[in-house]
C-alpha cells in the first residue's frame, strides 16, 4: 500500500526515472550510523529495491557509531556525486555540518528514522511517541502494579525521548494512583545491548532485585535486559521492545519478552528510496502523499511522513509470519506449546 502511495506521489509530481533520461541516472547515498544492528540490513534491502525499481544507483557508508566518521562519510558520498542523501544520524546534535555540506551541493536530504533538526531535511520515520505508548500499554496490561524500570535509548538520539514521552503518557495515571513506581531509569549509550545489560544489572543490584517490569525502548536493549534478568532467575517479567528483531519475536514466543512494536522496515526503506529519487529529480517535499508539516519539540517546522507501527505480543504473533517478516521456524525456535503459530 505504501509503495503505491509513494509511487502515486512521484507520478503526480511528474517525476520518475524519465526525469533522468537525458544521460543522467540517479545515485542515492546512504549514511548509516551503525550497520551492525540487525534491522538495518532489512532497511538497506528495501532501499536498494526501491532504487533498483527506479533505475537508480545505491552507495553507502557505515559510521560505526562515530559521529565524526559520519561527517566524513557524508563528505565522501558527496564527493562521489550523489544526487540525494539518506542519513540515519548517529548524533542529532552533531549532524548539522553534513546537512550544510549537502545543501551547498544542492543535494536533498532524507532524515531516516531519526530526527535531524533542520527544515532542509525531509523527516521519515514511524510515529515514535506512539511506539512508546504501545510499549507501555503492553507492559501495563501484563503487569498493572509494582516496581518499574525504564531502559531508554541513546542520549544522542531524539527518538529516545520521543519514546520516553509516549511511555510516560500511558503510565502517568498508574504512577499517580500509586499502582506502579518507577524505581530507576537509564539511557543506553549507542543503543547497545551490552550497555543495556550493564545498566539493568546495576539497577537490579541497587534494588535487591525488587523489580516487576521493564519498559525497554527497543529490541536490542530488551535483549540486554532479558539477559540480566535471566542471570538472576527472573526471566518472564514483563519487558517491552521495538523493531520486530527476529531474536525479540522469538523471545515473545518464548515468554521472556512481552511486546515488540513492529515497525516494518521494508516499508520505511522502500519509502525512503522512492522519496530520495523524487527529491533528487526536483520534486518538492510537500509533493509526497501522506507528508505534512510537523513541528519538533524544539520548535522547528519540517516536512515529515510518519508510518504506523504495530505492537506484536503473544496474542498476535501470526501477524509477522503472515507478512513474511519471519518464518514460523525462526519464530518458534525452542518454543514448546507456545502461542500460535508455535502450538
Amino acid at each position: 500500500m505504501k509503495k503505491m502511495i509513494i509511487g502515486a506521489a512521484i507520478a503526480a509530481a511528474g517525476f520518475g526515472t524519465a526525469a533522468f533520461a537525458e544521460g543522467h541516472s540517479v545515485t542515492v547515498g546512504v549514511s548509516w550510523s551503525n550497520f551492525q544492528e540487525e534491522r538495518w540490513k532489512t532497511d538497506e534491502a528495501a532501499i536498494k529495491a526501491a532504487l533498483e525499481a527506479a533505475g537508480a544507483t545505491y552507495v553507502s557508508a557505515d559510521a560505526q557509531s562515530s559521529s565524526a566518521k559520519q561527517l566524513s562519510d557524508v563528505e565522501s558520498l558527496l564527493a562521489q556525486g550523489v544526487d540525494a542523501l539518506i542519513i540515519l544520524a548517529q548524533d542529532a546534535a552533531a549532524i548539522g555540518p553534513a546537512v550544510d555540506a549537502a545543501d551547498a551541493e544542492g543535494v536533498p536530504v532524507v532524515a531516516y528514522d531519526r530526527l535531524i533538526e533542520d527544515p532542509r531535511a525531509f523527516y521519515l520515520t514511524f510515529d515514535n511517541v506512539e511506539v512508546g505508548r504501545m510499549q507501555a500499554r503492553a507492559v501495563l496490561a501484563a503487569q498493572p502494579s509494582g516496581n518499574y524500570v525504564m531502559i531508554k535509548g541513546s542520549p544522542t538520539d531524539p527518538n529516545a525521548d520521543f519514546l520516553r514521552g509516549g511511555q510516560q503518557e500511558v503510565l502517568q495515571a498508574s504512577i499517580d494512583s500509586g499502582a506502579i513506581t518507577i524505581v530507576d531509569e537509564a539511557y543506553t549509550d549507542g543503543w547497545l545491548p551490552a550497555n543495556a545489560q550493564r545498566n539493568m544489572e546495576q539497577i537490579l543490584t541497587a534494588n535487591d532485585n525488587n523489580v516487576d517490569a521493564v519498559v525497554a525502548s527497543n529490541d536490542g536493549t530488551a535483549g540486554g535486559v532479558v539477559a540480566a534478568l535471566t542471570a538472576q532467575g527472573m526471566e518472564g517479567l514483563a519487558v517491552s521492545g521495538q523493531d520486530g528483531d527476529h531474536a525479540a519475536l522469538n523471545r515473545v514466543a518464548l515468554g521472556t519478552q512481552t511486546v515488540s512494536v513492529w515497525k516494518d522496515a521494508r516499508d520505511l526503506g522502500f519509502t525512503a528510496g522512492q522519496v530520495a529519487v523524487a527529491m533528487a529529480s526536483g520534486a518538492p517535499m510537500a509533493s509526497v502523499v501522506g507528508s505534512g508539516s510537523w513541528t519538533s519539540p524544539a520548535g522547528t517546522d519540517m516536512m515529515s511522513l510518519f508510518l504506523a507501527p504495530v505492537p506484536v505480543t503473544a496474542a498476535n504473533l501470526t501477524t509477522v509470519t503472515d507478512a513474511g517478516w519471519i518464518s514460523v521456524e525462526s519464530l518458534c525456535q525452542g518454543v514448546v506449546n507456545g502461542p500460535a503459530p508455535c502450538n
